[in-house]
């Protein structure tokens, strides 16, 4: 999220304004998430092109409700909320076209701690790329609990609220979903650091990782429109 000066108005007064008329009031607002929100959907989905329809279509979802919104939580929590949503939809429709325990607080990241500090970073790299594939066959609630609270880092209650549901079951999902993954981290963990070793000895290589990455500050196609539905070729205010 950029920075927010002191005097500017907050995310509540923008999305009043936006309600009331104001043509940039929601504009600024996508200004100041939409990289969280992005980073999100990117994780969740593991795509460029879903993940930007994702956040676009959560966009226009939040530019036509922002009516509904009661203050009930932070304006960033519904539009994360929203935004995984939207990401769920597109996995279960994706799903409908085409499933040895780790300790709760083993995160994943801390599963790709590598065993030896010298580790190359291209190595690492490369788990992180094939941890997001490996992502690909988790339950897509799973997936979402995980992309938030292990790689996003959002506390577990903050999670909660993103995903509408109690905090125990947030801490059960991501359970699940760590223990599914270790055996497989486990497993890249042991390859790589026999493909480092064999690189270290001048016997063996590896291709360069192509990690997955964030776009620019300027965040998903057309997302700082004021009126993010134009995109969707519906000019106008909805």
């Amino acid at each position: 999220m950029d920075s927010v000066p002191p005097e500017a108005p907050s995310d509540s007064d923008l999305l009043a304004q936006h309600v009331a008329g104001d043509p940039d009031a929601f504009g600024e607002l996508v200004r100041r998430h939409r990289d969280r929100l992005w980073a999100v959907a990117l994780r969740t989905l593991g795509d460029r092109e879903e993940a930007a329809d994702a956040v676009q279509d959560a966009l226009v979802k939040a530019f036509r409700a922002a009516h509904t919104f009661r203050g009930q939580s932070a304006v960033t929590t519904w539009l994360h909320r929203i935004t995984v949503n939207a990401c769920l939809d597109r996995v279960r429709k994706a799903a409908s076209r085409r499933t040895s325990p780790v300790d709760d607080a083993e995160r994943l990241d801390q599963l790709l701690e590598p065993h030896e500090s010298a580790e190359a970073p291209a190595v690492r790299q490369d788990l992180h790329r094939q941890l997001q594939k490996a992502l690909d066959i988790l339950p897509a609630e799973q997936r979402a609990a995980l992309v938030l609270v292990d790689m996003q880092g959002y506390p577990v209650a903050e999670a909660a609220s993103i995903l509408d549901v109690p905090a125990g079951t947030v801490k059960s999902r991501c359970a699940r979903g760590r223990a599914r993954l270790a055996p497989l981290v486990r497993h890249l963990r042991t390859e790589s650091g026999g493909q480092t070793s064999g690189q270290e000895n001048g016997t063996g290589g590896r291709n360069q990782a192509h990690g997955q990455s964030v776009p620019p500050a300027s965040g998903p196609r057309d997302a700082g429109v004021s009126d993010p539905a134009a995109t969707k070729g519906g000019g106008g205010r909805p």
